[in-house]
């Protein structure tokens, strides 16, 4: 099979990308032709000021973009597309471009962002779903980047591409990462027949670890809404002080270090290289995941779980439904420093039951969200949507040949 993935990075690397990168990687090695459209949203840096007053247009509708992705099609000329990301360079435009080549198209949902301004139903370290029903919402408290303008932009998209039925015509199938993200869409109004779920995967497999542990790790963007702020006043009210080690960047880090430099037990490692941070999972005892977020499919989840490290995350969307409380780890009341700080204390103070909430994390993984699994479920996603499009063709061929009239 021909595939032509689509995918627009941010400016800071995130999730998306990698969760790309492997999926990529993945059809290569199972024998897939594997077709790039990968653009960046730093190309914004170098754009001239016409160009910089005209992005909110073009988050809309890019012509630019639009003929650039047409020529790919032709001259590759896929089976099918899978869209990743198109905000904000490449714009929704690039789907009618795959209607006019006749090209079946899939999108993951990697986020709330056909539903939500700001990507990720929240507001003030809150859930929020006001959007799905009126973009306004977003506008009056600057949701995307706190700024309203830079939120009437994104907003002005979603509304132009629902109204236009982008989102519900000329997609042929969703991909949601779990069964409540898929919820999410649905009590939205999108048609539940054409979601699908399918996990986020680890490739390659990192191995279980073969300790218990020595430190409890947190992995991810060092910011307020992946609950750093929590995280840390957990820490000073733990009992007795647990070694706790952070990888990653983001906009709190200064706070971050002054901390560490007052609680010696705790470490911060910085952006990690995949290698490295595996090798640092294996060391853990669990996985520390606090987000105030839902998230759609956190992969330092899975991670964890290929590495046999359990994890104690927030009961909250995506997590509550990954995290199996009292089998692969605990749960704890987001954003509640005090619960937290009781279930770390717990789990480090009873080391071998973490151990065996570890051996059951990686059946989990085993079960779930390998490569191999993941392979099978993508590829039953693109014969599934290949086989209805040829049915439909067939059909209207019929339909069409009904209607000549014989002379």
């Amino acid at each position: 099979m021909k595939v032509l993935l689509v995918h627009n990075s941010y400016q800071l690397p995130g999730g998306e990308d990698g969760v790309y990168q492997r999926e990529r990687d993945l059809l290569r090695a199972s024998g897939d032709e594997v077709v790039e459209y990968w653009r960046t949203n730093k190309e914004i840096e170098n754009y001239p000021l016409t160009q910089r007053l005209m992005l909110g247009f073009r988050t809309v509708w890019s012509s630019d973009s639009r003929s650039q992705f047409a020529e790919v099609l032709k001259s590759s000329r896929p089976d099918i597309v899978h869209v990743h990301n198109t905000f904000m360079v490449i714009s929704p435009s690039i789907y009618s471009a795959c209607r006019d080549q006749h090209v079946p198209v899939v999108q993951t949902l990697h986020n709330y962002r056909l539903l939500c301004p700001g990507a990720n139903f929240s507001r003030d370290g809150k859930p929020c779903h006001d959007c799905t029903s009126n973009l306004g919402h977003s506008i009056l408290h600057g949701c995307y980047r706190g700024s309203r303008a830079s939120t009437a932009s994104v907003a002005m998209m979603l509304a132009w591409h629902r109204s236009t039925g982008t989102y519900e015509n000329l997609i042929d199938r969703y991909i949601a990462l779990t069964e409540f993200s898929r919820s999410n869409f649905v009590a939205a109004g999108m048609d539940p027949s054409k979601i699908t779920v399918k996990p986020n995967f680890v490739y390659s497999d990192p191995g279980e670890r073969n300790t218990a542990g020595s430190y409890a790790l947190f992995v991810g963007r060092i910011e307020e809404q992946k609950g750093l702020r929590t995280l840390l006043d957990a820490w000073r009210k733990l009992p007795e002080p647990v070694p706790l080690r952070l990888a990653g960047t983001g906009p709190l880090v200064d706070e971050l270090r002054t901390v560490a430099a007052t609680m010696p037990h705790i470490q911060y490692l910085g952006q990690l290289p995949l290698d490295e941070l595996m090798q640092t999972m294996r060391g853990a005892r669990f996985l520390v995941f606090p987000s105030q977020l839902y998230e759609n499919f956190p992969l330092t989840l899975a991670e964890a779980y290929a590495c046999g490290v359990p994890v104690i995350a927030s009961e909250l969307g995506a997590m509550k439904e990954i995290v199996l409380d009292g089998r692969t780890g605990l749960l704890f009341r987001p954003s509640d420093a005090d619960d937290l700080a009781q279930k770390v204390s717990f789990a480090w103070r009873n080391r071998d039951l973490l151990t065996q909430f570890g051996k059951q994390a990686r059946q989990e993984y085993e079960t779930k969200y390998t490569a191999e699994q993941n392979y099978r479920m993508l590829r039953n996603i693109y014969d599934t949507v290949l086989a209805k499009r040829r049915r439909s063709e067939v059909l209207a061929e019929t339909r069409n040949a009904k209607e000549v009239v014989p002379v």
